[in-house]
């Protein structure tokens, strides 16, 4: 694992137990390092309500497919997570090694198979033996326990240098629940529809198909606003599941409302939360960058021009350096192909005016936005000029660093 991020929280969160879920995290040699973790269980109880977004890549892994073929069903009982191998691209040998997990899993736990979700993320193309995972359940069953997230969160790292976690409590007609969850990310981060993997959870009872709603809403401004190297993974898996576990609470019939707002305002807390800490554990990241569009034509238009910009090259490769070379920025909204007034273009870095009017704002000083960039968090608000919709994206700078981790990355 490479040195620890400096944008890296000082600790892993303290994670109290959510009722209804168990999980776990051993070695079980899937990465090359002996010793270091990449397996992981979480132990749903009876009754689990599950909703997941994935990847919208045209090239997904077989956990993925497995996991979309049951999600209407939408009850859970098991989740399996494995890093090192992503089990993507490795055609009727990556099924297999899919269906024998859930069969042994289904036969350990006595569940349903199709309360088995899978998750994967490592190398792409590299097929394991058909049994490597299942064979290998029963060393985690007797391990699983209600404070075991740390070494769940551990188990699902790849290139990251640090676990992720967090959790929010909220009420739901006035009864306390609680939503945890944790996740892996550092680099081909691009999501679309989801993250690398995530897993979160609560201890609220909330039927599926209201679980699905509320979690694209969160998706839509958390994981979906982030984005490292604009590359989107094969295997991105996000997962929320419901015990009903916890407090007695009011029935829950819909995402929106007096009853859920609480909710829903945790709900998203947790998963941009986690959202930034994937974009802190950027690979080779120095600096976290927050960029505010407004002034767009609708929400998603004002989402696409901020990612125009945090996925330029240019633009990370001048934060990087502590540039305020805003030119770069004006050249990424122009390139982002949603409507944009130039003649109306505000940029400003740090809080300080840098341009307006379509051109550098008269009298400008960099001496303060210079000073800005040699912060370790960068802020870039943006107003275009030709509506009244916003959107905020996050991303990290571009480094040697990202070079040098994934030009290593199998060897």
């Amino acid at each position: 694992m490479s040195k620890t991020s400096p944008l890296a929280p000082a600790r892993f969160p303290t994670i109290k137990a959510v009722a209804g879920v168990e999980l776990t995290g051993r070695a079980v040699g899937l990465k090359k390092t002996k010793g270091v973790k990449d397996l992981m269980i979480a132990k749903l109880a009876p009754g689990t309500e599950i909703a997941g977004v994935y990847t919208r890549s045209k090239c997904p892994s077989a956990p993925v497919t497995w996991c979309r073929s049951i999600s209407r069903h939408g009850k859970a009982r098991l989740i399996i997570a494995s890093s090192g191998n992503a089990n993507a691209f490795t055609g009727y040998d990556g099924d297999a090694v899919v269906e024998e997990t859930v069969a042994e899993a289904a036969r350990l736990f006595r569940v349903r198979k199709d309360e088995v979700y899978v998750a994967a993320t490592g190398v792409i193309g590299e097929a394991l033996p058909h049994d490597y995972i299942s064979q290998r359940l029963a060393k985690l069953k007797d391990a699983l326990k209600p404070n075991g997230w740390a070494a769940a969160a551990a188990a699902i790292m790849t290139t990251d240098t640090f676990p992720k976690a967090a959790q929010r409590t909220a009420e739901i007609g006035g009864k306390k629940v609680t939503i945890a969850g944790f996740a892996k990310g550092s680099g081909m981060i691009a999501p679309d529809m989801g993250t690398l993997l995530s897993f979160v959870f609560t201890d609220a009872k909330i039927p599926a198909a209201v679980l699905r709603q509320m979690l694209r809403q969160a998706t839509d401004r958390s994981f979906n606003s982030i984005t490292v190297d604009s590359d989107t993974s094969t295997s991105d898996t996000l997962l929320f599941c419901a015990t009903g576990k916890g407090p007695k609470h009011p029935s829950v019939t819909t995402p929106g409302g007096a009853l859920v707002k609480d909710f829903v305002r945790a709900l998203r807390e947790v998963c941009t939360d986690l959202a930034h800490q994937i974009v802190r554990d950027g690979e080779g990241a120095t600096k976290f960058i927050t960029i505010n569009v407004a002034g767009a034509e609708d929400r998603d238009a004002a989402r696409r021009i901020g990612l125009s910009v945090a996925n330029s090259p240019l633009v990370k490769t001048a934060v990087a350096g502590e540039d305020a070379n805003w030119g770069r920025i004006v050249m990424a909204v122009g390139k982002a192909g949603e409507k944009a007034d130039r003649d109306a273009l505000k940029i400003s870095i740090g809080g300080f005016a840098v341009a307006e009017k379509g051109r550098r704002l008269a009298g400008y000083d960099e001496t303060p936005v210079a000073a800005h960039m040699k912060g370790d968090h960068v802020v870039i608000d943006i107003d275009v000029g030709v509506g009244g919709s916003r959107a905020t994206v996050w991303t990290c700078d571009l480094t040697h660093g990202y070079i040098s981790i994934n030009a290593d990355y199998r060897s």
